[in-house]
């Protein structure tokens, strides 16, 4: 059997643990007794804290741990899961587990993440000139914070060498699916996602993402510029408009807007269209081709690619996944 370690640490995700060792220990278990037949386990599992005392997990419940980070055997694949409290004092108080997994990565041993696990293998130096992903909703902070790392957020899941990272939430499903396939082959893995319900084809997180985080910075004009985009997406609007609107010198508005949001004005509009249009999705029963109109397109097809290419997923699948 292979070795999985799983690391806890104070406010960790209890879900995102629990979740892996169910996924690992019913390698070839569980789909066994559906069918009637002998189980074949492929994965010991255990849970390592630094110090080998219980996990306290974010939502109050502690965790037992099999041993310590210094003192256990760690095994061929060590898996960081979701921190589900505050990100930096969480990474200021971690300077043990960031040494141990700087040493794991020196030995060759495979390293993944779940969600904002990820801050943790970017601050220990793990994914520098690698593509990682993260959950969605702290990509800027991730990106700002490590610009030495390839950062990919609308991935469900990324594999660069020996470290691969999962997104935001119960991406933990798919990346538990991926590691169980490299290790114990594509029969366990797609009987282990039959037996579990687990949709295996997920691929990105683009269409969970919302446009929000692309406000948090302190520029004062480019917020206002935002602003006023919130309520004119819909019409016909050109680099001439936004910059007679910002009072910005086109030079300027494209540096300022581009440092604030990580976009260009033009991709941040794009942005704005696929957002109102997912709202319209989501709570409406109106004809994409209402839709295209009224979040300021004219040709469905145009805007349908565009669709995809933003989210994943045509619109119409789009609303079969998310609509009310």
């Amino acid at each position: 059997m292979r070795k999985v370690s799983i690391v806890g640490f104070p406010g960790a995700l209890a879900s995102a643990i629990t979740g892996m060792i169910d996924l690992f220990r019913l390698a070839g278990v569980t789909w066994a007794r559906i069918q009637g037949s002998e189980p074949e386990r492929h994965f010991e599992v255990q849970l390592l804290t630094e110090d080998g005392r219980p996990c306290p997990c974010l939502n109050g419940i502690s965790l037992l741990a099999d041993g310590s980070i210094q003192e256990s055997e760690p095994g061929e694949l060590i898996l960081v899961p979701t921190i589900g409290g505050p990100i930096l004092p969480t990474l200021e108080n971690a300077g043990v587990l960031l040494n141990w997994l700087r040493q794991r990565a020196d030995a060759g041993q495979e390293i993944a993440s779940n969600c904002t696990g990820a801050f943790l293998l970017a601050e220990a130096g793990l994914l520098n000139g690698r593509k990682a992903t993260t959950h969605w909703g702290f990509s800027e902070l991730f990106r700002q914070r490590y610009p030495q790392v390839e950062c990919h957020p609308e991935q469900l899941v990324t594999v660069d060498g020996p470290i691969a990272c999962a997104g935001g939430g119960t991406a933990w499903w798919d990346l538990g699916i991926l590691l169980i396939e490299r290790y114990a082959g594509a029969q366990v893995a797609r009987e282990l996602a039959k037996a579990f319900v687990i949709d295996a084809g997920r691929r990105s997180q683009a269409p969970y993402a919302a446009l929000q985080t692309k406000r948090y910075h302190q520029d004062e004009a480019i917020l206002a510029l935002q602003d006023w985009l919130d309520q004119r997406y819909a019409h016909p609007l050109a680099t001439d408009d936004l910059v007679r609107q910002s009072g910005l010198s086109s030079r300027s508005l494209l540096r300022r807007f581009k440092a604030a949001t990580g976009e260009t004005p033009q991709h941040y509009l794009q942005a704005l269209r696929i957002e109102a249009a997912k709202s319209h999705l989501e709570s409406s029963r109106l004809p994409v081709e209402r839709i295209t109109q009224a979040v300021g397109y004219e040709d469905v097809s145009s805007f349908s690619r565009l669709f995809r290419r933003q989210t994943g997923l045509t619109p119409s699948d789009y609303r079969a996944r998310f609509g009310r």
